[in-house]
């Protein structure tokens, strides 16, 4: 197994088992099926509503590992035209969440047929569409379409953040790629001292920078020949701040970002079969973190209405909501998200070109 494939071993791992995580989080938080199973395994139900959503550091991390390499790949990892990459990354982004949205509004309202649950999203208004669409239902104060819906304007915001970063080092020739470690571990430290510390910014990009800037570290971490005093100084830094204020999250984001910087060159091997199903897990993440909430919704009204306070029964519920979660997740990333991103790619570029040709 060569780097390559090590590298993108461990990266799917983490994104397979945090998108999971994620699901289990949601299904154990949101009732009734969990009220009912609680009773028999409250342990379980409550690590799960408590602590599992943690998982979204990991995705943070991982978030911006991913997003440095891609820029890196580009050739000299500093941005030239950053009004593209921003514009990509939107549509990338925006074309299957709105279609996950337009499946979120059908499966609230045949759960709302069923059973009116205080979790039910109510049916949407025009404005309120609108809002997610410009990823801006947080910042506008509109309620949302499904859970989690918050992370999709966050990553947004994040690679928009990074990509100015980069842009504006690349502005300095000589001295580019140190301007740009030192703009972003800057923003990272401004995250993790003050930002990340005040609720009242956890809609913004500066709340979550510090995370997303551990993993465009650990990534230029691998590209020097002194990765493990590179991962040293972060480890210190992020000690620094955990003692003046420590939070889980950040604790597990290092975690994360120590753990990628450690093993992406190293000879990691997982056997063949658990190798694929963990990059098919990792493919097919997006799509899981988009569509289970709706597919649980209608799963547990259907479970509260018909099995109401019976735990072996709503055990089996929770199973079925996982499972039925994961086959909605894999056909809406055949069928709609890797759709939406061929389709995005070319009305992103031709949009783009189109100012340009006229200009000739």
């Amino acid at each position: 197994m060569n780097n390559h494939i090590g590298r993108m071993t461990i990266v799917d791992a983490l994104k397979a088992i945090a998108s999971q995580l994620i699901v289990l989080h949601h299904l154990a938080f949101y009732g009734p099926m969990s009220d009912a199973v609680q009773s028999v395994a409250p342990a379980l139900i409550g690590w799960l509503a408590d602590h599992a959503r943690l998982a979204v550091q990991v995705f943070l991390v991982v978030g911006g590992f991913l997003a440095a390499r891609g820029l890196a790949a580009r050739g000299n990892g500093f941005v030239m035209e950053p009004v593209r990459l921003i514009a990509q990354r939107y549509v990338r982004l925006v074309a299957p969440f709105m279609a996950a949205m337009a499946l979120a509004v059908a499966c609230a309202a045949a759960a709302r047929a069923m059973l009116l649950l205080a979790s039910t999203p109510a049916a949407p208004s025009l404005p309120q569409l609108l809002a997610h669409f410009l990823l801006l239902q947080n910042l506008l104060g509109f309620a949302a379409l499904s859970a989690g819906v918050w992370y999709v304007a966050i990553d947004f915001q994040l690679y928009a953040l990074l990509v100015m970063l980069l842009w504006l080092s690349g502005r300095a020739a000589a001295w580019r790629r140190h301007l740009a470690v030192m703009l972003v571990s800057s923003l990272a430290i401004a995250s993790l001292f003050y930002f990340n510390r005040i609720t009242a910014w956890d809609d913004w990009a500066p709340y979550f920078f510090g995370a997303y800037a551990l993993g465009v570290l650990a990534f230029y971490a691998r590209q020097s020949r002194r990765s493990a005093v590179w991962l040293a100084l972060v480890a210190i830094v992020v000690a620094a701040a955990l003692t003046l204020d420590f939070r889980s999250r950040i604790a597990v984001a290092l975690l994360v970002a120590v753990l990628l910087g450690l093993t992406l060159h190293s000879n990691w091997r997982l056997p063949s079969p658990a190798a694929r199903l963990l990059a098919r897990l990792g493919d097919v993440s997006y799509s899981v973190f988009l569509v289970h909430y709706p597919v649980c919704l209608v799963v547990n009204a259907a479970f509260g209405r018909f099995a109401p306070n019976n735990p072996p029964l709503n055990a089996f519920g929770l199973l079925l909501a996982w499972a039925a979660s994961l086959g909605a997740g894999f056909l809406f990333h055949r069928h709609v998200e890797r759709r939406c991103a061929t389709w995005g790619s070319r009305r992103t570029d031709a949009a783009l070109a189109a100012p340009q040709l006229a200009a000739r």
